[in-house]
């Protein structure tokens, strides 16, 4: 490390770009946590902060004693979704999450609806910050500090004077993105009883609402001399016209939307209960959610305490996503982190890298979108590899496994493990079926690592783990 931090950049550059792989490898093994950052951000410092928050992510998931509110955490940011690749968000999303999701993850809806809205993250990822209305200062071409008046057209003389930061050939124009995601995805739902109307009355409120220099971490900030002058008028309601504050009033009125009630509760209970809860309980759930002015906490109460939540119909009737099955299978294992990269880059191979769908949808919370042959074979594969300790940055005290620390027997035979195992890592609660084929498979002698020369030689417990957690019942909530 010495002797790179004496060359001169391009030659530290150079041995950045041109050392990949195993070569890589061989060249920080020994180094530091801080000193393969260091050599990272020599040729790309943004990766690193996207590493950074990814792992983080995962230990967080892992490690919390908080797991109610880490999952409505990421439930939430899956919700008001952001991509991480996308230009300036590789290093807006951290304080995307930290301060405009996390704080107001168990608090009130509307709280966290105007926190994502001016989150300078969510306003590059869906373009807000370049919205200018048709008829503001800037698309009519009126100088700053003229005094106002309205025109039919732009004026021949005069140049457009664009907002700081921005790019004069990008801000050019109205922008419904944000309009329509904030409907459509955050609020009321697709078929939520709005408009194209709705949308363009929505981005004209929303217009002004822009960034100060987002390429330098610039902050939200209102731009008088983009934003559409006049009233509006949104889901029948005239917006008189009032600046910033307009679209304060429209995100209230969408947050106490019967709508968006339905949308959030239902949200939520196929995040709980089932990819199809029932009619009644998202009824209560709704309203909850109205009589308690939004407040999230309140709404998850009604669920938990429903029921329909204790039903043997809602029991493990959910699928783990690939985030959840990495994680729970970590903390089933009693494995230490080390290193999370390997679990990112396994997220990222099984379709769910942290952070990174692109669309605003978000990543799905259903059964269908993730379960097939070929993804169900991944997960076996990185449970096997995970108990056998062979995932780079996770390691495995054999001591602290399971078996080993809930065995009465000293030298227990594989049917002993298994039953030990079963109990530990799913509470008994394992079907005939899969227990006869795991069963059938101690009799591979890998497994059962028994010798007629050496009948009381220890069965691979890391095996019998790695089919467990491999299993149709751990993959299910």
């Amino acid at each position: 490390m010495k002797e790179i931090l004496k060359m001169s950049p391009e030659d530290r550059r150079t041995i950045a770009t041109t050392t990949k792989g195993a070569r890589a490898d061989a060249l920080m093994e020994g180094m530091s946590p801080q000193q393969k950052e260091t050599m990272q951000a020599l040729n790309n410092p943004q990766q690193v902060v996207v590493n950074e928050l990814t792992q983080a992510k995962l230990l967080r998931a892992i490690y919390s004693e908080r797991q109610l509110d880490e999952v409505m955490t990421d439930f939430w940011f899956n919700h008001f979704n952001v991509f991480i690749n996308k230009g300036a968000d590789r290093f807006l999303l951290t304080s995307y999450e930290r301060d405009a999701i996390r704080p107001h993850a168990l608090g009130k809806f509307e709280d966290l609806l105007v926190a994502t809205a001016k989150s300078p993250a969510m306003l590059f990822y869906l373009d807000n910050w370049l919205s200018v209305g048709p008829d503001s200062e800037i698309a009519l071409g009126i100088a700053p500090h003229q005094p106002h008046r309205r025109v039919h057209g732009p004026s021949p003389n005069r140049r457009p004077q664009r907002p700081r930061g921005n790019k004069a050939k990008q801000a050019s124009g109205l922008n419904e993105n944000y309009g329509r995601e904030l409907m459509e995805l955050h609020t009321l739902s697709v078929n939520g009883g709005y408009s194209q109307k709705d949308v363009t009355e929505v981005a004209k409120v929303f217009t002004g609402w822009t960034l100060d220099q987002p390429g330098k971490g610039g902050d939200f900030r209102f731009e008088p001399r983009m934003h559409e002058p006049g009233d509006k008028i949104v889901l029948g309601h005239r917006i008189k016209e009032h600046g910033e504050k307009e679209g304060l009033e429209v995100l209230h009125l969408l947050a106490h939307n019967p709508n968006t009630a339905h949308f959030i509760s239902q949200k939520l209970a196929m995040r709980f209960v089932s990819d199809d809860p029932p009619p009644p309980l998202v009824d209560r759930m709704t309203k909850t959610y109205l009589k308690k002015n939004g407040d999230i906490r309140e709404v998850l109460r009604t669920m938990f305490k429903s029921p329909e939540f204790w039903s043997p119909e809602a029991y493990r009737a959910k699928v783990k996503t690939p985030l959840e099955f990495v994680v729970s299978a970590v903390r089933a294992s009693g494995a230490q982190v080390e290193d999370a990269r390997a679990l990112v880059g396994t997220l990222n191979n099984m379709g769910m890298m942290p952070y990174g769908m692109q669309p605003p949808t978000g990543y799905s919370m259903k059964a269908d979108v993730w379960v097939n042959s070929s993804a169900l074979l991944g997960r076996m594969n990185f449970a096997l590899g995970l108990a056998a300790g062979k995932i780079r940055g996770i390691k495995i005290d054999p001591a602290a496994r399971p078996a080993a620390a809930g065995a009465s027997d000293p030298t227990p035979d594989a049917q002993q493990t298994l039953t030990t195992l079963e109990n530990s890592l799913l509470s008994g609660d394992i079907s005939k079926q899969t227990h006869d084929t795991i069963s059938k498979q101690l009799e591979d002698p890998k497994i059962s690592q028994r010798r007629l020369d050496d009948p009381k030689r220890p069965p691979n417990v890391a095996a019998i783990t790695g089919l467990i957690l491999g299993s149709p019942e751990f993959q299910r909530r």
